[in-house]
């Protein structure tokens, strides 16, 4: 699939079958993350690829915060993470870094097919006990892997951000136009 067609079929995932990812993927993953561009070419990322203690780990992650009765059971949670993690004192455009890294690693990953979905809402303290991450690196996002259990499509913003669920299970992410967020040369 081209890269661009890639992009458009990327959407969050948040339901995952219990079918565990080959390491070799999750590695490709963390090295696509690595060759990000980064500010300054400072490289001021590390990464925490996890697929043991999963449960322990899920318990500091929070999900679909638009949808109160919603839940992931334990047969639906993500068979891997990927922890990004910035040292405290190397630059201030590691959330950046972060936000190019995490995008590396979701397409690589669903061009194995495999779902994701970044995370942010996170137990930070606890999820660096958990990993016994030294106190000079900050956690800056989490993303959870696993093969999709759901299907998550684009529908027309219409006023609202908010996502939905439909009777079968499946994500629905409102997007805006196109047309209603491009300025050519002046605003």
């Amino acid at each position: 699939m081209k890269t661009y067609d890639l992009i458009l079929k990327r959407r969050s995932i948040r339901k995952f079958q219990q079918k565990k990812i080959d390491r070799k993927i999750l590695l490709d993953c963390v090295n696509a993350a690595r060759v990000a561009p980064s500010a300054a070419n400072m490289q001021p990322l590390e990464y925490v690829v996890v697929t043991k203690a999963l449960d322990e780990f899920f318990s500091c992650t929070r999900w679909a915060g638009y949808i109160s009765s919603w839940s992931i059971g334990k047969d639906e949670r993500p068979t891997a993470y990927i922890v990004i993690l910035s040292g405290k004192e190397l630059h201030t455009y590691s959330k950046h870094d972060a936000g190019l890294a995490a995008e590396n690693i979701v397409l690589t990953a669903l061009e194995h097919n495999i779902g994701s979905c970044i995370l942010a809402a996170l137990e930070r303290e606890k999820l660096a006990k958990i990993l016994a991450i030294p106190a000079e690196y900050s956690i800056e996002l989490v993303i959870a892997l696993g093969y999709a259990q759901h299907e998550s499509f684009e529908e027309r913003f219409k006023g609202s951000v908010k996502y939905w669920i439909d009777e079968q299970g499946n994500f629905h992410v409102p997007k805006k136009k196109l047309e209603e967020i491009l300025h050519e040369e002046k605003f």
